[in-house]
């Protein structure tokens, strides 16, 4: 069942007039994270994605990404934060604390394995959650039917470990904060399909997806 206009009214937030992109459209916020792993990667993803969201839903949206490092003027500002790269990642103590408050004042986060980041990933994770264990969403989940129809769960994108993609999550009495989607490589099937020559309907879907995930943040 696709989500109704009535929910899409509370997912617009304040318009003003004017040429340039309203006052409150929905941003995503691509988090610059020390260790040397390339927070940059698939740097048309986020556009194509947003671009996608706009023309598929009600959502007001800028088309830009914000970027950001923890702790920065515009991490604190934002409420929906976007997180990828192949290699290691760091947070400092002080990076932990101010995401995990962040995430627990109503903030979300989608981190996506681009392929090499789990090991890291989930480490520092840990610093942000000590007391947190990932929970696999189940394949009814709502993320996988918001909008889109997903229902094998989440979509396989990219072949790496022939492992079974899975979204995983955080929650805080019952509300997702993290997801994380492993072995299914969402980001790179944002790209454009020549950048990694993936099939018209490969891309699609992974558009698809990446929608679900925020229409289902911003109705929870």
């Amino acid at each position: 069942m696709k989500i109704s206009n009535y929910i899409y009214l509370f997912l617009i937030f304040a318009i003003v007039t004017g040429k340039h992109t309203p006052a409150g459209a929905f941003s995503i916020t691509r988090i610059h994270y020390d260790g040397g792993g390339d927070w940059y990667s698939d740097p048309g993803s986020l556009p194509n994605l947003l671009e996608f969201l706009r023309e598929n839903t009600a959502v007001v949206v800028n088309p830009l990404e914000n970027r950001t490092k923890i702790g920065e003027d515009i991490f604190l500002e934002s409420n929906y934060f976007y997180l990828t790269g192949h290699g290691n990642i760091n947070f400092s103590d002080e990076d932990a604390q101010l995401l995990r408050e962040q995430l627990l004042a109503g903030a979300f986060l989608h981190a996506d394995d681009n392929y090499g980041m789990d090991k890291a990933f989930r480490r520092e994770m840990q610093k942000v959650f000590p007391e947190k264990d990932w929970v696999e969403l189940p394949n009814d989940h709502p993320v996988f039917s918001i909008h889109f129809q997903f229902p094998n769960g989440l979509p396989k994108i990219h072949e790496h470990d022939k492992k079974r993609p899975q979204a995983l999550g955080l929650f805080d009495e019952g509300k997702l904060m993290v997801l994380y989607s492993y072995e299914s490589d969402l980001g790179d099937g944002w790209e454009d399909p020549k950048v990694h020559n993936d099939p018209e309907d490969l891309h699609q879907r992974a558009l698809e997806m990446g929608t679900n995930i925020i229409l289902y943040a911003l109705s929870r």
